[in-house]
């Protein structure tokens, strides 16, 4: 019994110290704010790889060239471009849609995660992407 709960307790913790993977342009400060602010929010690590060939990650990835933005992480099988909010990707995570490739927010409004500039904030919409083509998934603020 006792090795049983260990072995819980051991899939438990990996489970939680799940690492993701962000490739980001080296000159690019943004995206290591964005790193931060996910790692707090979704109590996870985000490994950074610098990548000066940011548009080759974006494509091999699928992503739309219109919903392009500064970084690209893979996190569980999807693709996330930008500044998406981390609660719109622990939705897209418990849902698991098939049809999704992944999430996009376009360009780098002020106000999203990462992006913050005194207490202005640009509206803007998180677009999921995938075979069947886009759509809106959350809108903020």
């Amino acid at each position: 019994m006792a090795s049983a709960l260990l072995l819980l307790a051991a899939c438990s913790n990996a489970a939680q110290a799940a690492t993701y993977t962000m490739f980001r342009d080296p000159n690019c400060g943004c995206c290591l704010e964005w790193a931060d602010y996910f790692e707090k929010a979704a109590d996870a690590e985000v490994d950074s790889v610098d990548m000066a060939e940011m548009a080759k990650i974006k494509t091999e990835r699928g992503v739309p060239q219109q919903l392009w933005s500064c970084h690209t992480m893979e996190i569980e099988g999807y693709i996330i471009e930008g500044h998406v909010p981390a609660d719109a990707i622990e939705r897209l995570l418990r849902e698991r849609p098939e049809d999704i490739t992944g999430l996009a927010v376009p360009g780098m409004p002020v106000g999203s995660p990462g992006m913050e500039f005194e207490n202005r904030i640009q509206p803007f919409d998180v677009i999921a992407f995938g075979p069947s083509g886009q759509s809106v998934f959350a809108s903020y603020p």
